[in-house]
């Protein structure tokens, strides 16, 4: 591994109820977060004949905001607030839980009628601490008002946050930067290189960083202070995404994430005797681990 690469984190299989995801963080004692990023799965690419779909029952977070990015497919999301809202390819669906919110993510019944694909990431953004038991919150940005940056070859989507120049109108709570960058064969493009944590994602192709070759399911964390040179080793999609180090450590326990443990363990007990407010019109729910 290059010295340019302080991490290389292998995504893992895990089944979530029949649908499978990779996930890559948190990845234990070998990174819990870049910038805010504790949570970034792949889901997908998944194939779904006619009548079935995802069914992620109602259930519940706090301390953290969910960013849903999708390639392909369609999932509508239904909340505590009262939010309805299908998300398509190259939407964001960004959602702030704060001191506590419940929501639900399912295939639409016009999705479900015929043979559907679904592929994207799901992702959580750690809050800083003056920002954990904030107002739960809900904000969907259609693609068509998110910054495209282009370069030689590179067709950029600016997620959240601000880099080379622009800044997403997603409204974050700490300084960060999330991509989809498509790469042709050839194509360089140098990462930001104003923030201290890093990493890319390869989704479809392969690239380099710094010469050093790297496949689809494996994020390469940056050695802060280090210029990141990716080149499109094919035509290749790849996910940018970074930020300030978090200001302390965070607790994870299933969909909690808190800088004290004792608000995870009141968050535990506010969901097993069902304090956290109703998703309407569900009637469904999963219940809190028994880990």
């Amino acid at each position: 591994m290059s010295a340019a690469v302080e991490t290389l984190i292998e995504s893992r299989p895990r089944d979530l109820g029949g649908f499978q995801v990779r996930r890559v963080l948190p990845a234990g004692r070998q990174r819990e977060m870049v910038g805010p990023f504790i949570f970034f799965d792949q889901m997908g690419p998944a194939e779904f004949a006619a009548g079935q779909g995802i069914d992620v029952r109602p259930h519940p977070h706090i301390g953290l905001a969910t960013v849903t990015y999708l390639f392909e497919g369609e999932i509508v999301h239904r909340d505590s607030l009262g939010f309805i809202q299908p998300i398509k390819p190259g939407d964001v669906n960004w959602m702030t839980a704060g001191r506590g919110i419940v929501h639900s993510e399912r295939t639409g019944d016009e999705e479900r009628a015929r043979p559907s694909r679904l592929f994207g990431i799901q992702s959580w953004v750690a809050l800083p601490k003056n920002a954990e038991e904030t107002d739960p919150a809900f904000h969907h940005h259609a693609k068509t008002t998110l910054p495209t940056i282009e370069r030689d070859g590179v067709c950029m989507r600016l997620i959240a946050g601000a880099a080379y120049g622009e800044r997403s109108p997603v409204e974050t709570f700490s300084d960060i930067f999330y991509l989809d960058a498509s790469m042709s064969a050839g194509a360089r493009l140098t990462l930001p290189s104003e923030y201290e944590e890093r990493a890319i994602y390869p989704v479809e192709g392969k690239v380099t960083l710094n010469g050093e070759l790297f496949s689809p399911g494996r994020m390469a964390v940056i050695t802060p202070g280090t210029e990141g040179i990716i080149q499109g080793a094919e035509d290749a999609r790849v996910m940018l995404l970074g930020g300030a180090a978090m200001d302390g450590e965070r607790h994870i326990w299933w969909n909690f994430v808190s800088s004290s443990k004792d608000r995870i363990e009141q968050a535990k007990a506010d969901w097993s005797q069902n304090r956290f407010a109703k998703v309407p019109e569900e009637t469904e729910f999963i219940p809190l681990p028994s880990w």
